[in-house]
């Protein structure tokens, strides 16, 4: 059946929900397309172990939204659609080395140097941090656009000038630096390095990847800027928000719809062909798929050079990733108190342990001491857990998505990722916590696992089990994400947009590729030639008084 809109999206994880919301809030006619049965993508809340334990199926914590360009045009009317969000002022993360030594980060950088051995250390990071803050306006720019742009090379300009020759060839420096070297290269102590170089993985690289060096201050301002929102009562009441929103605006969400094909004429893109639901035209297409998915099934060979169809087949994935949700009888009693109220933690040595973990899961082998991100929300949100009670939120992004072996040498890898193998393998996570904390074993209730198979049945964007859209290793990153040969979000399809973690600037909860692609669209759409049906601004507000919002 044909449907004419002004654009489809495909895909409503972030990304997706994100475009489509902007482009509906400036009046376009918009269809949201997702093949699952609920919009959200890797954000959901799941009661997964016991009834009352509100557990963050997969992804938690929103410092990227809150700090993104999609919040400051959407954040308003989530908020009036009931998203509300509870956060620290006070301990933002904490790294716990395996001889117990533990390393905090504060909402405020000064008082997270004031714990470290070496004064020049402490020196050395606040101005580490204070360089990002004076660069902010230009780094934002940069993610938040196309690279290969005269608005780009205007950025970059601003940079030279303001930081000078010297302090723009530092940047650069950094960015083909890993983050093992730079914390080596800047910082006497270890400190900045037990807490920063696991963070990492929480972007797909490892402590000896390029780029590491850029993206560690990042990561300290941001946490010490924005710290570790969660959304109060589980994530799903974002993605809740979201559709209230999107329903208000009057996009058409069509879920548990897969798309087949996208349909050309002329050689530009017209619409999309669903599985179930026949063809959805629209004026522009917006696809937040993998390359793999765009250019080796949802196009036909024609539009996309020989160039451009080899390197999408040939696009990297990373690691595979787990996640692990445990109910407990109590709060998770931490031998250091001062972890009582922190709501991440990192077990790890640092680039030492995660660089091993990070080899073996490359190599296709279970990690012996793996990394593991240790998350309590109810320490930010006591709703998520019933009263007495505790909860973990554990994420292992050092996964072999087909284990080919156990570098202890103690597990079964034969037929896969079994239930018993995830239970096995579970317990040797729980095993590296257990030496930190009072009772943990006696304290657990039930265990719910999530491995890398599973990550890519629920979402076919997690190619592999890997949840970051595909390798972020510099030679596939910035200007060559996705591709070399197709590093723009517009396509060579005319019409066909593409957005998603695979695309600049990656992985992450800021709905940055869908908000760029969204602002560009009504920056260059011609509003006297379209007729839109626009849901004004009073009744949109209207439908959310009655509904109890404000």
């Amino acid at each position: 059946m044909a449907r004419p809109f002004d654009a489809v999206v495909v895909g409503a994880g972030i990304n997706g929900m994100v475009a489509a919301a902007e482009l509906a809030q400036a009046g376009w006619r918009v269809a949201l397309v997702e093949r699952n049965h609920e919009i959200g993508g890797f954000i959901a809340t799941e009661e997964r172990t016991e009834p009352g334990f509100l557990h963050d199926t997969y992804s938690s914590w929103h410092s990227q939204f809150v700090s993104g360009g999609a919040y400051a045009v959407l954040g308003a009317e989530l908020h009036a659609c009931g998203l509300e969000y509870a956060n620290t002022e006070d301990k933002v993360c904490a790294t716990v080395s395996d001889d117990g030594e533990v390393t905090l980060a504060y909402r405020s950088p000064r008082k997270t140097a004031a714990q470290f051995r070496h004064p020049a250390d402490a020196r050395a990071y606040r101005a580490a941090i204070q360089r990002v803050v004076d660069n902010g306006g230009a780094i934002g720019a940069l993610m938040s656009s196309e690279l290969r742009t005269l608005t780009s090379a205007q950025v970059q300009l601003m940079m030279l000038r303001s930081n000078g020759l010297a302090g723009s060839e530092q940047w650069a420096r950094d960015l083909v630096t890993s983050g093992r070297s730079w914390c080596r290269r800047e910082f006497e102590g270890m400190e900045v390095e037990r807490l920063w170089v696991p963070w990492l993985l929480h972007v797909g690289l490892s402590p000896d990847h390029a780029s590491g060096g850029f993206f560690i201050p990042l990561f300290a301002s941001s946490l010490h800027g924005s710290g570790v929102p969660v959304v109060v009562g589980g994530a799903g009441n974002f993605v809740q928000a979201f559709r209230e929103l999107l329903e208000s605006l009057g996009v058409v969400v069509m879920t548990g719809v897969t798309v087949d094909h996208v349909v050309l004429e002329d050689g530009a893109a017209v619409g999309v062909s669903t599985v179930a639901d026949g063809t959805v035209h629209a004026t522009s297409i917006l696809a937040s798929v993998t390359p793999t998915a765009l250019y080796g099934e949802l196009l036909p060979e024609d539009p996309a050079s020989p160039r451009v169809a080899d390197q999408a087949a040939r696009f990297r994935y990373g690691r595979g990733a787990m996640q692990m949700h445990v109910a407990l009888r109590a709060p998770l009693a931490w031998r250091d108190e001062r972890l009582t109220t922190t709501p991440i933690v990192h077990l790890s040595d640092g680039g030492a342990s995660t660089g091993i973990a990070c080899a073996e899961a490359e190599a296709g082998l279970l990690p012996g001491r793996p990394t593991v991100v240790v998350g309590r929300q109810e320490v930010l949100d006591p709703s998520r857990v019933p009263p007495g009670k505790g909860a973990l939120w554990i994420q292992l992004n050092e996964t072999p998505f087909q284990p080919m072996g156990d570098a202890l040498g103690e597990l079964d890898v034969s037929a896969g990722w079994t239930k018993d193998l995830a239970k096995r393998y579970a317990y040797r996570v729980l095993d590296r916590l257990a030496p930190h904390v009072h009772d943990l074993k006696q304290s657990v209730l039930k265990i719910d696992v999530i491995t890398p198979v599973g990550l890519n049945e629920y979402n076919v964007n997690a190619a592999y089990g890997d949840p970051y859209g595909g390798d972020s290793q510099l030679d596939q990153n910035f200007v060559w994400r996705p591709l070399a040969a197709a590093n723009s979000h517009q396509t060579a399809v005319p019409n066909l947009w593409h957005i998603g973690a695979s695309t600049h600037p990656g992985a992450g909860l800021g709905g940055a590729s869908g908000h760029m692609v969204a602002q560009r669209l009504i920056a260059s759409s011609d509003a006297s030639n379209r007729v839109r049906e626009t849901p004004s601004r009073a009744r949109r507000a209207m439908s959310l008084v009655v509904r109890g919002r404000r």
